[in-house]
């Protein structure tokens, strides 16, 4: 069974930076899709950026495009999202998640295997 742990989260200034990344234990990490998630008080999960298992194709939300990188190290079943012009409205929990599918899919009905998340404070 494949566990997922994230880290990397705090506090940051607006204009900031910060990278989160998400550790796998268990199964073949180089096989799955990765995903990034992020939930705000009293809103639903949304999608934040994918992953393929080579680390070759990525998508993101329009909100985060040009601000965020995702990528990963499968020596060390790892996967990294870089932060950078942290606004306010970023502020969220964020999760990573593995792909029940080999397809970059924004619909986290479509992930198992959740972390426990990371919170980022982006204050103004």
């Amino acid at each position: 069974q494949v566990q997922l742990e994230e880290s990397g989260g705090g506090l940051v200034q607006a204009g900031g930076s910060l990278r989160l990344s998400c550790t796998a234990s268990g199964g073949t990490f180089s096989m799955y899709v990765m995903g990034w998630f992020r939930q705000a008080p009293g809103k639903e999960r949304d999608f934040v950026a994918v992953i393929s298992q080579s680390g070759g194709a990525t998508d993101y939300a329009d909100s985060v495009k040009g601000r965020f990188t995702t990528s990963r190290d499968n020596a060390k079943n790892t996967v990294y999202l870089q932060m950078n012009s942290l606004k306010p409205e970023d502020t969220a929990v964020y999760y990573c998640a593995r792909s029940r599918t080999n397809w970059l899919r924004r619909d986290r009905y479509t992930y198992q295997n959740w972390g426990q998340g990371t919170q980022v404070t982006v204050s103004s």
